[in-house]
């Protein structure tokens, strides 16, 4: 395992994370957020959290990695779209579930799961290419 390439897939997986979780919740879907805020904290309750949130996308970020080295040798892009599709079905089940226990439109859930799905692939895509083993040389 490369120390140095895996430390650097998992800050480039952070910041993939973060700036699509700002896209998919703090542009995109805030619309459905405010037509529901009944459901959800304050802007200043969500503020003072965020330092958890913070730590849950990092340690999405290490998970995912993590998992990838375990194939990255032998990987081509095509595991890595199967691979982030795959982490994305699993980790997006939290928002079918939450749809049953949250009194929460199905538009809401729908667009976490595959909104999830489509952030998962592209972490994979930039995982492989950040991870992506260096060629050995041929012996002869």
């Amino acid at each position: 395992m490369n120390i140095k390439r895996l430390l650097l897939a998992i800050a480039v997986a952070f910041i993939v994370i973060f700036v699509t979780d700002f896209l998919i919740h703090g542009i995109w879907m805030m619309p459905d957020y405010r037509a529901t805020q009944q459901l959800w904290r304050s802007d200043p309750e969500m503020n003072a959290r965020i330092g958890w949130m913070f730590t849950a996308q990092l340690l999405w970020a290490i998970t995912f990695v993590l998992l990838w080295t375990r194939w990255a040798d032998t990987a081509h892009l095509s595991c890595a779209v199967g691979y982030g599709l795959l982490m994305g079905l699993f980790s997006g089940v939290w928002a079918i579930v939450m749809y049953v226990v949250v009194p929460m439109p199905c538009e809401i859930a729908a667009k976490w799961f595959f909104a999830g799905i489509v952030q998962s692939i592209l972490v994979g895509l930039v995982t492989f290419y950040v991870y992506k083993p260096k060629p050995q040389p041929v012996t002869m």
